[in-house]
């Protein structure tokens, strides 16, 4: 078995863990931060909007010696506008795409007869196509309003699936992922076009799996709870996050590879700059996603249901038998079983000695008693 199938086993049995509900405390101050941060950077910078947002022109044009940087020039100083210039294609079918925003009509054709003669090609060859904003604000508007279906959707599924603290740290980690994703738009300056909302709305699909898969090993092993003593509903919480770690981060890191692949070679080194649009929000969301569905929905969980009049009895109960075994010198410390969370009652059976498949006596003969009351 490799080393992280193995420490994969010993999570799941519990006998290594790292205590993410203990110091839950930490982390929702790291998300606080962070949270905090990507929101003035969204008030102060605010959204890159791209020309499908806020309107503008697309101009197309044959490749000319003249490089990127030199055609962005002059795009800006004829349009007096921030310009997008991207080379598409290669060889013979190169061409420049000059994308301008927060033009007209009549800019557009004054932008065009300019480009045509500072490029040194024809103006007929220079094509141009105009973007209403009108257009924009419908995808925005759409793109809201299938969020917020969406989350009621979630919320609602999650309250009967499971119960409603659930729900409500599930919809507290989805907001999360959002805020963080859109700051770090709003920091790094990337444009906000429609791929950047299809990627938005994709990432939370996968914060939420993440999210589920741990919640339903939480119900599984809290099953019961009340009737032992040895558990608090903290660390069954913890147990179930760990027990499923391994398998949350092979999923991320998998998912995020193919999106790095996107991001940074796509995007970065080939200077495919449209691939950017969609896949930063997803490299973020999956990645906020990831982490939120460890360290704020399950520990958020754990924090409202210890306020349950069960389970603060549940923990008195836990810490009073705890104190009186540190007394008596004995350990609690021993894995628990997955299977069973619910304590014997006193006078059960007293467990058999020996192999399993040794049979048992029958009468006064000689040999072990079976130890089962008669």
């Amino acid at each position: 078995m490799s080393k992280l199938g193995n420490l994969g086993a010993r999570l799941h049995r519990g006998e290594v863990g790292y205590d993410f509900v203990g110091n839950r405390k930490i982390w929702y101050g790291v998300s606080i931060l962070i949270t905090i941060t990507a929101i003035v950077g969204l008030a102060v910078l605010g959204l890159n909007r791209g020309i499908e947002f806020q309107g503008g022109a697309v101009f197309n044009t044959p490749k000319t010696d003249v490089s990127v940087a030199q055609a962005q020039e002059y795009a800006e100083e004829a349009s007096g506008h921030d310009a997008i210039v991207q080379e598409l294609g290669s060889g013979d079918d190169a061409k420049l795409r000059i994308q301008v925003a927060g033009i007209d009509t009549a800019q557009a054709d004054k932008v065009s007869a300019e480009l045509a003669e500072k490029l040194g090609v024809a103006e007929k060859d220079v094509t141009g196509e105009l973007v209403g904003p009108s257009w924009g604000e419908q995808i925005a508007s759409k793109a809201w309003q299938g969020l917020g279906i969406f989350l009621v959707l979630v919320v609602i599924y999650l309250a009967i699936a499971f119960e409603w603290r659930m729900a409500l740290a599930a919809f507290v980690a989805l907001i999360h992922d959002i805020t963080i994703t859109v700051g770090i738009y709003a920091l790094v300056g990337f444009e906000v076009t429609p791929g950047t909302v299809i990627g938005l709305l994709t990432i939370l699909g996968y914060s939420l799996y993440d999210t589920v898969v741990v919640f339903d090993s939480l119900k599984e092993q809290t099953k019961d709870i009340t009737k032992q003593t040895r558990w608090t509903y903290s660390d069954v919480a913890n147990r179930s996050i760990n027990s499923t770690l391994v398998r949350s981060i092979n999923t991320t890191v998998v998912a995020l590879l193919p999106v790095a692949g996107l991001l940074f070679i796509g995007g970065g080194f080939l200077g495919a700059g449209m691939l950017n649009d969609i896949s930063l929000s997803l490299f973020v969301g999956l990645a906020a996603g990831a982490y939120s569905s460890i360290f704020i929905a399950t520990p958020l969980v754990a924090d409202l249901k210890e306020r349950e009049p069960q389970m603060k009895a549940l923990r008195k109960r836990v810490l009073a038998k705890r104190a009186q075994s540190a007394t008596q010198g004995e350990s609690q410390d021993a894995p628990v079983d997955d299977e069973s969370l619910v304590e014997e009652p006193e006078d059960a059976a007293p467990a058999v000695v020996g192999p399993r498949n040794q049979p048992a006596s029958r009468g006064r003969g000689r040999g072990r008693p079976s130890g089962k009351r008669r």
